[in-house]
Order: C-alpha cells, then structure tokens, then sequence
C-alpha cells in the first residue's frame, strides 16, 4: 500500500519516523518507512536515528558517500516495495494526526500525485531565522484554494503522495549540479507529462528554519541554478517568476539598472543588512535575488 521514503543529512528523524509509524499502524494498512542518510557529517545524530531501526516495517540506513537531493530521492523509490510513495523531507512533522489517513483518504481512481501543503508556526523564531520564517509564511504556506489555481507553480517535494508508475515516468534529475531548483524541474516535469497534481489540506509543519544569513546563501544558489537551467535549455524564462520579471525588464533595457542593485557594494550591504534585521521585507528580498540573476545573465 503506502512506503513512506525519508531522506535525511544531519538531522534528527526519530520523533518524526515515530509519529508516521503510530498513524500508519492506526489505519492498519501495510506500510513501509525507509530513511537514507546522505552521508551525514554528524555522528552523534547518526547514531541517533540508528533507533529508527528497531521498529517494525522501518529501515535507516547512512550511504556511503553523499549523493545529492535528487539522487537520494531516485534511490528511496527504487527500494520502495509499494505502489504509494510518500516523499517526506527530513525537518517536517505532520500538523494532524490525521496524516497518513488524509493522504489515503484523498486517493481516488484519477490520483497520480497529490501535495497536502505547509504551515510555519505562529510563534515568531529567533531574531536571526525572521527571514526564512516569513518568507515561508506569505509564499509557501498557502490555502489549498490559492494552490490549485497553479497547481504546478505552488507544488513543493517536502510532502507528496505519488503513485509508483507515475514516478517512473518522473523522477527528479540526476545530471543537475546539487544546488536548488530540482523540485522546480520535477514539477515542471510533471506539468509537461500532463500529471494530474491534486492539492489537498494535510499541512506539515516547516521546523528546520535555516538563519537569515543561511537562507540568504540558498537563495544566491537558486538564482545561480535558475540561471544554468535557462542556458541548458530545462527552465524557460516564463517558468518561474523571478526570470519571468527579468526577461520583462530586459526587454526595456532596465536589466542593468536592477544589476546595479546587487554589484554596488553600498547598496549590497544595505540589502543585506535590512534582511538580516528582525523585520525583513520580502519586497527588498525579491529585489535581492532579481538583482542577483541579473548580474548573472548580464555577465554574459
């Protein structure tokens, strides 16, 4: 019926394996739990998550190299025994304790795939995580209403249902450099295969907060991505938001006005100074990032 894959780097899954565990033994269901450790660098959570083993139907196994995020995923379905795959990212918990029932629930006879959707919590968190914390609260953590109006643009690989046969078709990219965006390119995948995406309201909490200054890095990464994507030709301009605006703003010559955001060292510190603060504004980040991506394409 249903394997549960989990992949994992040096982060604790105990308490997490656990909860899936007691929801999937509540629906007396035939299931499995699979982790991979990508070669995790800390020991001691390592050793840690080796409990994992002890339950019944689970596997935690550490690779013996680091493979990357798309690989690992690849390698969690070959193992999977069953039809239903459930990709779960390593710093989530299930809001409800409803879960597993809801996803099982929401299978009909035209499900492929089918994204349950995040929440953050409530309670503002360090004065050094602001930035992550509110951005995944005003672009991530949405209705299922406000997904499924673009079911493809909101999907997120941090929790899905996906059947099987539909991932043979659509597995994550493997000749990618592990940067970001490999869930953009299985998403958009997805959309060209023409898989049916349901969006459904079975939110995980987001916990594995990243700092600002982290989240600031990843967010370079990703336009660095998005860039080497467009140029191979994987992503187009109107695939994503940020390159849709760029190849606007080209269009009318302001591309190298946005570039100067970004490479006048002034202007870069102020940027990153108001989104390192306790009150972020979202509007300077995209600007950030846009500037950014500029300076990539305009490079060439």
């Amino acid at each position: 019926m249903l394997s549960i894959l989990i992949p994992t780097y040096n982060c604790n899954i105990v308490s997490l394996v656990k909860e899936l565990y007691k929801q999937a033994k509540v629906c007396n269901i035939d299931f499995e739990i699979i982790c991979l450790d990508d070669a995790s660098t800390n020991v001691e959570i390592s050793e840690a998550n080796k409990k994992i083993n002890t339950l019944q139907n689970c596997l935690f196994q550490i690779l013996k190299s680091n493979i990357g995020r798309s690989k690992i995923r690849n390698l969690l379905a070959n193992q999977a025994n069953f039809q239903w795959l459930l990709f779960l990212d390593a710093d989530v918990m299930p809001v409800n304790n409803s879960f597993i029932e809801t996803y099982i629930n929401s299978i009909n006879y035209q499900s492929e795939v089918i994204y349950g959707g995040i929440l953050y919590e409530n309670t503002p968190p360090a004065e050094n995580q602001m930035l992550r914390w509110k951005y995944g609260k005003k672009r991530e953590a949405l209705s299922k209403e406000k997904r499924n109006l673009k079911p493809y643009l909101r999907f997120l690989t941090l929790s899905f249902l996906i059947h099987k046969n539909v991932f043979k078709k659509v597995s994550f990219n493997e000749d990618i450099p592990n940067l970001r965006h490999e869930d953009t390119l299985f998403a958009l995948e997805l959309q060209r295969k023409k898989v049916n995406v349901s969006h459904i309201n079975n939110p995980v909490y987001h916990l594995g907060l990243e700092t600002s200054q982290q989240f600031l890095l990843k967010s370079l990464q990703s336009m660095e991505a998005l860039s080497l994507f467009i140029d191979q030709g994987l992503i187009s301009y109107n695939d994503t938001l940020i390159s849709k605006i760029y190849f606007y703003i080209r269009k009318i010559y302001l591309h190298h006005l946005l570039k100067y955001f970004f490479v006048n060292k002034l202007l870069r510190v102020y940027f990153e100074n108001q989104l390192l603060s306790k009150n972020p504004s979202l509007f300077l980040f995209d600007l950030y990032r846009l500037g950014y991506f500029c300076s990539l394409k305009t490079h060439k």
